[in-house]
């Protein structure tokens, strides 16, 4: 007899998602996930100016925020052959280092972190014993006992009375939770410090962008212009904040985030073996050095490993009709041709057709149409996106600054390679490209810095901004690495205006339902097998998930009329 548990809306992530598993004999024998909301921003676009979509499509999402954006100029500018100037290249490649650091930080602590860290049992810990622990693992200075006891006692005053704020609704003392007190003690005070440091790292979006979230991008470069002794341009007093924060979030992640993802991870070990899922990896590649054609030259490399192989990486080109299609089997969408089978991106359509059941009810049909999201295959496979994939073709690429810190993290952790396909070796992942991130986005700052004062300060090329130059049709892609993985446009321009425009998101790929064929997508895979201690508190399922830091309002995008939603955590009999 198998148990079906519904957990709707699972929190702790942008969106609403809904997961469905079955479980026997303590474990999870099959999973559905169902995104619930509904994303018609290629609807929006059509028929505006290519030169506009980017603003349109940056609201898609505030979390990943300008990844959209940058993601839209960029196929504007592969439609009409732009090609931008250095300067802004290197400022497009800072501002997503930027975004890396933020991101990652803030999903580490504030939304993966209390599914390893017992909030309640780090009022157990002796503050001088964490000093002690906290000095071993790292120089960060904020590692006192008084410092500690301090956390302790704010922390107290909450659950003396009753009233747990930001960590309400957790569940405390399930025995999954594996940390020492004091490791947990460690844990919550860099969650609360974390809070602080965010705020700074995006003021790198707001001198080069104007704002954050949402900054400013231009179709031909960058809308900033430099200046060293302007007050109203980059002028030397900004570019010298902008090195203090690279700075500055560089030592968070190498003295704060790292410590704490490798002593985490030294007590969960056993999870480098559980949270699979398909085995086959994509990157689209990102951070160009020589041009965004120049695939080569991209920090973050592109290929696609399937089946855990990692001696093979296949090439991926985003053009081919054969390679991306999207298929709506299991979604609420009809397609002209029938819903079995699969556009490429520039033949997409979007045209809803809600046939589930009303709300509220117990479970979807999942023989039927049961999510929002449409289902993305390359070459007819399941692919998972994101930090793991990234590392991983990265590393089996060959790519030394790859290979220097997942074989220091794995000698360190002594795990072999093969715990990397996991949900542990997904969240390790994001943490040592931080450290990637945190390194490259100096590497960018200098090379801006020299280009500069070699006399070169052009930061956009808008020769081809009049709509009178472009042809009369023109399709591209813009691609990019969103924190949470491959993202690509798809724009169709006719007569200056847009015909057509599609967005297959990184949680697209990542939660989509099953395809016409059965094929699991990564999260319903990855929660296969995984063992629920308590089927009412079913804390490994929200491990696994979190670990894809879930982004549902990229992959979908309105309420209902009335704006309602349901959530709840229930348990049904078959």
């Amino acid at each position: 007899m198998s148990k079906r548990i519904v957990i709707d809306p699972i929190t702790r992530i942008e969106g609403h998602l809904r997961i469905e598993v079955d479980i026997k004999n303590g474990k999870i024998k099959d999973a559905f996930s169902s995104g619930t909301m509904v994303r018609l921003i290629e609807e929006i676009l059509k028929g505006r100016d290519p030169r506009d979509a980017w603003a349109f499509v940056g609201r898609v999402c505030g979390v990943c925020t300008s990844t959209h954006s940058l993601t839209s100029v960029r196929a504007v500018e592969d439609a009409l052959d732009i090609v931008i100037p250095p300067n802004a290249e290197l400022v497009r490649n800072i501002m997503h280092c930027s975004l890396y650091m933020h991101d990652h930080v803030v999903h580490f602590y504030h939304l993966h972190a209390m599914d390893w860290v017992d909030v309640v049992n780090a009022l157990k810990a002796d503050p001088k014993k964490t000093s002690e622990l906290a000095q071993s693992i790292s120089n960060w200075p904020k590692s006192s006992p008084g410092y500690f006891s301090d956390i302790q006692k704010r922390i107290s005053k909450f659950v003396a009375s009753g009233q747990l704020g930001i960590f309400a609704n957790g569940y405390w003392g399930h025995p999954a939770y594996k940390l020492p007190a004091e490791v947990n003690l460690i844990g919550l005070a860099h969650y609360l410090e974390a809070l602080e440091w965010q705020k700074e790292i995006v003021k790198v979006h707001a001198i080069f962008g104007g704002k954050n979230p949402h900054p400013n991008y231009l179709v031909g470069g960058m809308a900033c212009a430099i200046g060293i002794d302007d007050v109203s341009g980059i002028n030397a007093e900004r570019l010298a904040m902008v090195a203090r924060l690279l700075v500055e979030g560089k030592n968070f992640i190498e003295q704060v985030y790292i410590p704490d993802l490798m002593t985490i991870a030294s007590y969960y070990k056993d999870w480098g073996a559980i949270g699979g899922g398909i085995g086959n990896y994509m990157a689209y590649g990102d951070l160009p050095t020589n041009g965004i054609r120049d695939i080569n030259s991209m920090k973050f490399p592109s290929g696609a490993i399937l089946n855990k192989d990692i001696s093979k990486v296949y090439d991926v080109d985003l053009r081919h009709d054969e390679e991306v299609q999207e298929f709506i089997t299991h979604s609420w969408y009809d397609y002209a041709g029938g819903d079995d089978i699969g556009l490429h991106p520039w033949k997409g359509e979007t045209k809803m057709n809600y046939t589930g059941p009303k709300p509220p009810f117990e479970h979807l049909d999942m023989d039927n149409k049961y999510s929002y999201l449409k289902t993305p295959r390359w070459k007819g496979n399941a692919m998972e996106v994101g930090p793991l994939a990234r590392v991983l073709v990265g590393y089996a690429r060959g790519r030394e600054e790859y290979k220097a810190v997942v074989d220091k993290a794995l000698k360190d952790l002594n795990v072999p390679v093969t715990a990397l396909f996991s949900t542990l070796g997904r969240t390790a992942a994001r943490g040592l490209e931080s450290v990637l991130a945190s390194q490259w986005a100096q590497e960018f700052y200098d090379q801006l810095i020299t280009n500069i004062r070699n006399g070169d300060t052009r930061m956009a090329d808008i020769t081809k901004f009049e709509r009178e130059t472009w042809p009369k049709q023109a399709v591209g892609v813009g691609f990019s690495e969103a924190p949470r993985g491959a993202l690509a446009h798809w724009i169709n321009i006719e007569d200056h205006k847009i015909a057509n425009y599609q967005l297959v998101v990184p949680t697209t790929w990542n939660a989509s339902p099953r395809d016409s064929k059965g094929q699991l997508s990564a999260y319903e895979s990855s929660l296969i097998d995984t063992p629920v201690a308590n089927e009412t508190q079913p804390l490994e399922i929200l491990r696994t998930i979190h670990s894809f830091d879930p982004c549902m309002a990229c992959a979908v995008h309105l309420y209902d009329e009335k704006g309602d939603a349901i959530g709840r955590v229930s348990v049904l009999g078959d």
